[in-house]
C-alpha cells in the first residue's frame, strides 16, 4: 500500500434526539446542502409517525432501519473470463447504509403529497416489515442464495 487508509470520521449525534443514526440519515435525505431543511422533514415524518402509530417516532425510525439492513449481498467477481455473482457478507456501516439509501429512495417514488409523508408512510411500512425497501432487502437476500453454488469464489 502507497498511502495510509483514510482516518474514519464521525458524527456528531443531531440536536433533538441526541443520536447519530438521525444524524447519518438527515445527511442522506439532505439535497444541495440544506441541512435544515431535511431535518425539518425527517422531524415532521416523525410527528405524523407517532400521530399514525401512538409510537415514539425514533423508536420506529430504528426498527425501520434494522428490517431494511441486508445481511448478505452478492458481488460480481471475473475469473477466467466469466463474471460470477458472488455472495459475500455485508458490513456493519454498509448495511446500515444500505438500508438508509433504499428507505430514502423508495420514500420519494411513493405518491403522497409532502417529502415528510412519504418519508413517514416508508418507515411505518418498513418497520412493519413491508413496502419497497424492505422487498428490496428480501430481493438481495433471494439473489445470494440463488448465487449460493458461486461461493467458493469468494476469496
Amino acid at each position: 500500500m502507497r498511502k495510509k487508509r483514510a482516518e474514519k470520521r464521525y458524527l456528531k449525534p443531531d440536536p433533538k434526539y441526541d443520536d447519530v443514526q438521525v444524524s447519518k440519515f438527515i445527511n442522506a435525505i439532505m439535497y444541495d446542502g440544506k441541512k435544515a431543511v431535511a431535518r425539518k422533514v425527517l422531524y415532521d415524518a416523525f410527528d405524523l409517525i407517532e400521530e399514525k402509530t401512538k409510537k415514539s417516532g425514533l423508536e420506529v425510525f430504528k426498527l425501520a432501519i434494522t428490517n431494511t439492513q441486508p445481511i448478505i449481498e452478492v458481488k460480481s467477481r471475473r475469473v477466467g473470463g466469466a463474471t460470477y455473482q458472488v455472495p459475500t457478507e455485508v458490513r456493519p456501516e454498509r448495511r446500515y447504509a444500505l438500508a438508509m439509501r433504499w428507505i430514502k429512495i423508495n420514500a420519494r417514488k411513493r405518491s403522497e403529497k409532502t417529502a415528510s409523508a412519504k418519508l413517514a408512510q416508508e418507515l411505518i411500512a418498513a418497520s412493519n416489515n413491508e413496502g419497497a425497501a424492505v422487498k428490496k432487502k428480501e430481493d438481495t437476500h433471494r439473489m445470494a442464495e440463488a448465487n449460493k453454488a458461486f461461493a467458493h469464489f469468494k476469496w
